[in-house]
């Protein structure tokens, strides 16, 4: 909104044509998020303190975490509002994908509130059903992979990593692979959501990737050069992206080890089905094996623990999944666990941003 009533002026105060580079514009919301946040994050801990909205600790999870029964959660809700504030008054609100990242935050974020409000009405983990969240989680992917699918102009591929103008068109069955790509996402990040800061510190370091990714996927002579696919109006979620890895600095502040409050499936599910959603957009998905790897280890360690329990009849691979519970068990200090993790997730991005070159 700010973006449409001040760039206008630039014919008579110059000083405003800054609004029309994205660059300034992904910069000022990052400021933005992160002063709401800060702002914004001690209020939010009274009210869900006074509130007595706390988060209940699994039985089955380890010992030591029941000393975090009662810490104030639904913490995302802090993430979410400075993301969208931001990204509403600074992102170009003409272009489609902007409001189609804005759905799938809004729809996933939904979805997690209702499952953080059950959990703290019924007083238990619980929340909402697997199915019906899982359900939940379909129809807004559908909902918003049929209408990326639909945008004029867009084309259904994935950009092959490492290879030069090397793109899989995947047609109609584009809106299946997107629904995978943007559920898949949204739960690996809410399984890592388990130790204080955990899962946010990766989800930054995605969004700072991606900032990149779309700035460059959106900028025709840096997308010829770097021969990736170009994508008309894809740089406009660098803003959204910026606003993001900011809002979710501001929420570490509160988030960190230990925790004051905890994100909360109102955080997790729609942040990790934005960062999908920006991939999909700029022809990235495939990447974001390599960026969210963090996440794709610890849903596959869920994945693999439960099978395998089953095929054998109770054995386990892991002590405990996801992964960093394992890790726990083992005796690593918690904090510990957290920078290891957040080390191996920088790495990750480094290696996804090489292969913008590498080809």
């Amino acid at each position: 909104m700010l973006y449409h009533l001040l760039y206008p002026l630039h014919t008579t105060y110059g000083a405003f044509n800054v609004f029309r580079y994205i660059t300034f514009r992904t910069l000022l919301a990052a400021l933005t998020a992160l002063t709401i946040s800060f702002v914004l994050g001690p209020l939010l801990i009274q009210r869900l303190t006074a509130s007595r909205i706390g988060q209940p600790i699994r039985s089955d999870g380890p010992q030591h975490h029941q000393v975090k029964a009662g810490t104030p959660t639904m913490g995302g809700t802090l993430i979410l509002f400075s993301l969208l504030l931001a990204t509403l008054l600074l992102a170009d609100l003409r272009n489609p994908y902007v409001w189609l990242v804005l759905l799938v935050t809004v729809g996933f974020g939904v979805i997690g509130f209702v499952d953080d409000f059950r959990k703290h009405r019924l007083g238990n983990s619980a929340g909402l059903s697997v199915r019906h969240k899982f359900l939940a989680q379909c129809v807004v992917a559908a909902v918003a992979a049929t209408l990326l699918f639909l945008v004029p102009g867009f084309e259904p591929t994935v950009a092959l990593p490492f290879f030069k103008d090397r793109s899989l068109d995947l047609g109609v069955f584009y809106i299946g692979f997107a629904m995978l790509v943007l559920v898949g996402a949204s739960n690996a990040v809410n399984l890592t959501d388990g130790l204080d800061g955990l899962a946010i510190g990766p989800v930054m370091i995605a969004a700072g990737t991606y900032t990149v990714f779309a700035y460059v996927s959106g900028h025709v002579k840096l997308a010829e050069y770097l021969q990736i696919p170009y994508v008309a109006g894809a740089g406009e979620l660098a803003v959204f992206c910026g606003a993001l890895a900011a809002a979710g600095l501001g929420f570490l502040w509160f988030n960190a080890y230990p925790a004051q409050m905890f994100m909360g499936d109102v955080g997790s599910l729609p942040l990790g089905a934005a960062i999908a959603m920006v991939a999909l957009v700029t022809k990235h998905a495939l990447v974001l094996i390599l960026v969210g790897a963090i996440f794709v280890v610890e849903a596959l360690s869920v994945i693999a623990q439960v099978g395998y329990f089953k095929w054998t009849g109770g054995k386990r691979i892991f002590r405990m999944a996801p992964i960093h519970h394992h890790y726990e068990l083992k005796g690593w200090p918690e904090p510990q666990i957290i920078v290891r993790f957040w080390i191996v997730s920088i790495i990750c991005a480094l290696l996804a941003l090489s292969t913008l070159k590498l080809r």
